[in-house]
């Protein structure tokens, strides 16, 4: 790695989307935010970059990058959009909170070429130690809300998630787990990631139709 690519400020699952993005691709981010991953993208890979965000302060400060975007709500779709517009469509730490998780996958892998989504994991042990032991709702690093305020409607696991896309018809291409900081049981994670990864990455596409080619 370059030493100018050291020096980017990525949140974890960022950073491993960042990697996984092939260089000059149209890529679309649903759930923007503050523009960080479409701006490296576009800087140091030429991709094409597109956003969609909810939060006012999140389109203002993409639009500050230099990043376009428009403000829209997820659980209303991607009608404006044909099939197989965008190489990659991403959806980071955001599927837990849409109303429609279902829709909004199919969505992914219809506009996209391939999907990239990322997920906290509400199967990890510490969540499980702690609803064990205390009996209350869990905050970890990256679920750092209280129950009344979390914009989290659906907990899921690394195992929903792939039960959920083998559901619908989503072909689970590849999977990376990700720590927000290094341990001892981080070379154990990709052996037991429901257990032990705090994040989980997909890569999604469609399922290939009978005798036809896979992507």
């Amino acid at each position: 790695m370059s030493p100018e690519l050291e020096t980017l400020r990525l949140r974890p699952d960022l950073m491993k989307i960042f990697e996984i993005i092939a260089p000059g691709s149209r890529v679309f981010d649903l759930g923007a935010g503050s523009g960080d991953l479409l701006k490296a993208l576009e800087r140091h890979k030429g991709a094409l970059v597109r956003g969609v965000e909810i939060s006012a302060e999140g389109i203002m400060e993409c639009i500050a990058k230099g990043i376009p975007v428009y403000q829209s709500n997820l659980d209303e779709g991607l009608e404006d959009y044909a099939d197989q517009s965008f190489d990659y469509v991403i959806l980071s730490q955001t599927l837990q909170q849409v109303h429609k998780p279902k829709f909004i996958l199919q969505e992914i892998v219809r506009v996209g070429r391939i999907g990239v989504v990322s997920i906290p994991n509400f199967g990890h042990w510490w969540i499980r130690l702690q609803l064990l032991l205390k009996g209350t709702m869990p905050k970890t690093t990256y679920i750092p809300y209280d129950w009344y305020d979390t914009p989290n409607i659906h907990l899921l696991s690394i195992h929903d998630f792939r039960r959920l896309c083998a559901e619908i018809g989503i072909r689970v291409r590849n999977e990376w787990t990700v720590s927000f900081k290094e341990g001892p049981l981080t070379s154990l994670m990709p052996i037991w990631p429901n257990m032990l990864a705090p994040l989980g990455i997909f890569e999604i596409g469609r399922q290939a139709e009978a005798g036809a080619p896979e992507d």
